[in-house]
Order: C-alpha cells, then sequence, then structure tokens
C-alpha cells in the first residue's frame, strides 16, 4: 500500500515542488503554508504529530497521486482545515488567496451540528454533500482522507481505528472510484486495513 509521509515540513516538500510546478506556484504555496502553520499553530493529530504533516501528506498525495498542478486546488488541499478547526475564516482565506481556493476549502469544511440538531445526521448529511460534488472537490477532499487514514493503525484508540475504516468504506470507496487516480489507490488502502472490517460492522 502506497504511504505518502516524505513531505513533512515545506522544507521537505520545496525541492519535490519545484521539480514539478512552475516556480511562481510553488512561491505561492510557500505563502498559502506558512498562512495554514501560523493558524494550525502547535495543534497534533491525534498519534501525536504536528498538523502540519498533515497537510503536507495530504500536499503529497494531490500532486503524486491526483497530478494536481493548479495552484487553486493545492492552496485548498493546505488549507482544507483552517476554517473548521482553527480560529481562521472563510472570508481571510477570500481576502488572502482568493474566491476559488475560498470556495473549494467551503465544500469540505464540516458545519456546526446548531442547537438540537444530531451531530450524527449533521455528519452523514456532510459527507452526501460529496456524492454530487465536482471533481476539484473531491480532489481536495479525497487528498485529506487518505493523509488521515493512510497510517489508521497509529490512532491510538481502536474504536476510532474501526469507525473510520468502516466510514471510509461506506463514503469515500464509491467517490475515489469517480477519480481513476484515486481508485487503486483506495482499494489497495482497503485491502491493507481489511483487518478492520469485522470491528467496523455496525458502526458504518
Amino acid at each position: 500500500m502506497k504511504v505518502f509521509d516524505a513531505w513533512r515540513t515545506w522544507a521537505d516538500a520545496e525541492p519535490a515542488l519545484r521539480d514539478r510546478l512552475p516556480g511562481e506556484v510553488v512561491d505561492q504555496l510557500a505563502v498559502v503554508y506558512d498562512a495554514a502553520a501560523e493558524w494550525h499553530g502547535d495543534q497534533v493529530h491525534p498519534a501525536g504529530e504536528p498538523y502540519v504533516e498533515h497537510l503536507m501528506q495530504a500536499l503529497q498525495v494531490a500532486i503524486e497521486a491526483g497530478g494536481v498542478t493548479s495552484f487553486d486546488i493545492l492552496a485548498a488541499v493546505v488549507l482544507h482545515d483552517v476554517a473548521e478547526d482553527t480560529d481562521g475564516t472563510l472570508e481571510e482565506i477570500r481576502e488572502r488567496f482568493g474566491a476559488t481556493t475560498t470556495e473549494l476549502v467551503a465544500a469540505v469544511t464540516k458545519p456546526d451540528a446548531a442547537p438540537g440538531e444530531d451531530p450524527a445526521a449533521v455528519r452523514a448529511g456532510y459527507l452526501r454533500s460529496f456524492e454530487d460534488a465536482p471533481a476539484d472537490v473531491l480532489m481536495v477532499k479525497l487528498s485529506d482522507r487518505y493523509s488521515n487514514v493512510q497510517a489508521l493503525d497509529t490512532h491510538p484508540r481502536p474504536a476510532k481505528q474501526a469507525q473510520y475504516y468502516a466510514e471510509t468504506v461506506r463514503w469515500f470507496i464509491p467517490l475515489a472510484d469517480r477519480m481513476p487516480q484515486f481508485t487503486a489507490l483506495f482499494a489497495e488502502w482497503q485491502q491493507h486495513f481489511s483487518h478492520l472490517a469485522d470491528k467496523a460492522d455496525g458502526q458504518g
């Protein structure tokens, strides 16, 4: 199974990016990375790694698996969790990085449950929204998702491993089947973590 973890910081990513992308795009992405790193601050992922490592992994997925060269899509990959997980806003992203990037970030940002709403129902509605999403939105979301689940066995909570497996199989494998760049990647992932299928019964 392919794992994208060579880029943990901007310094790791930059040489490879300059081999693949126009110089002006790399320079713009450096500004995006700095903004994302500032917004996320000292946040960490569940296994304890700095949050920016997840952003760099997702960027590597988008470029190496997805073949993306568009600044707006790549910027959205790096910024995809800002509005959801930091005090940064979509308006701030729009002011700094433009409308197209912001629309992509908005499309992958999970809404908060309103008072009286069932959070599980809100999440299901959010996941369902990707069924009819444009290809650029799917590119951002699938890059994010693959980064999140490629090392699923490092999550400190076994129940969460099973839940993430079930959710990915239920919602994201069909989405990957719509994107030829990701079909085999997610199929290999599903096989690699198939031991979680029994544990995931009833959680999808």
